[in-house]
């Protein structure tokens, strides 16, 4: 019989992102604007 080489998995701890990343990608994203163009082109505008 094939012995199995495997390794139980750990748990896996529970990942929060910081309120500084929530924060930044909130913003960035209230900031983007995308523009259609008539060739079917989008552009992507960083308003500050």
């Amino acid at each position: 019989m094939a012995k199995l080489y495997t390794k139980k998995k750990n748990e896996t701890q529970e990942m929060l992102p910081k309120k500084e990343t929530v924060d930044f990608i909130l913003n960035y994203s209230k900031a983007v604007r995308i523009v259609k163009t008539t060739t079917k082109e989008n552009f992507e505008i960083v308003v500050n």
